[in-house]
């Protein structure tokens, strides 16, 4: 089946979904070489860095135009602009966390605003020992006040880490109070409207498929 397409960039190109997920991982590499003064870059040693194969590499770039010359590669700093002008980089997005658990307590304590531009500005979570106090700079509000603080604050995208037997339930309050993405931790499969993209994260299914191959792996050595 052919990867489903979506929208990216001021121009609103058609790109394949596993084009859209390559780009950040490009941004990011191509700022650690432009960090480390690499000013020019070929496909084939682009694809040493990001362990993409060059051919992958050129069928992602070719999408957006032609981004490189012929024998002389690309420049670094221009196609990292490029690139962090259609993800956006410019403007720092806010992030609702929903759940203050271990894991959204780790989450909170990593800083996405230095290797990306978002935030996470607001936290919401059921327990009294931490409502209304501020975790690693970040305030945490009662669940009750979800709805109004993600409409106050003009956020677009939460973090999901509650208990899976009430997921469904807050993504359906976070879809009402104009959510339009959700990063989803919980084992569930979340039903939400089509303009409410959801992004699975499952650390034990992540888990189990690199002990699988690793299993797979030594069983042909």
């Amino acid at each position: 089946m052919a990867d489903e397409e979506i929208k990216v960039g001021t121009e609103e190109k058609d790109i394949p979904k596993a084009t859209a997920r390559r780009l950040p991982i490009y941004y990011r590499y191509l700022k650690i070489l432009l960090d480390s003064g690499v000013t020019r870059i070929s496909s084939n040693e682009l694809a040493k860095a990001v362990k993409f194969d060059a051919a992958t590499i050129r069928r992602d770039f070719s999408y957006f135009g032609a981004l490189g010359k012929r024998g002389y590669g690309y420049d670094v700093k221009e196609l990292m602009d490029f690139f962090g002008n259609i993800l956006n980089q410019d403007n720092l997005a806010s992030v609702a966390l929903v759940g203050v658990g271990n894991l959204g307590h780790a989450l909170l304590n990593f800083n996405f605003h230095q290797s990306s531009n978002a935030r996470i500005s607001a936290a919401f979570d059921i327990s009294p020992d931490i409502v209304n106090t501020i975790q690693s700079g970040v305030p945490i509000y009662s669940m009750d006040d979800l709805e109004q603080q993600i409409r106050d604050q003009r956020i677009e995208v939460a973090i999901l880490t509650v208990p899976t037997a009430v997921a469904q339930e807050i993504a359906n309050r976070l879809a009402s109070a104009g959510v339009q993405g959700i990063l989803n931790f919980t084992p569930l499969r979340l039903d939400t409207p089509k303009n409410v993209r959801v992004q699975n994260v499952d650390l034990t299914n992540e888990l189990q498929t690199l002990l699988y191959f690793i299993n797979t792996f030594d069983d042909k050595k």
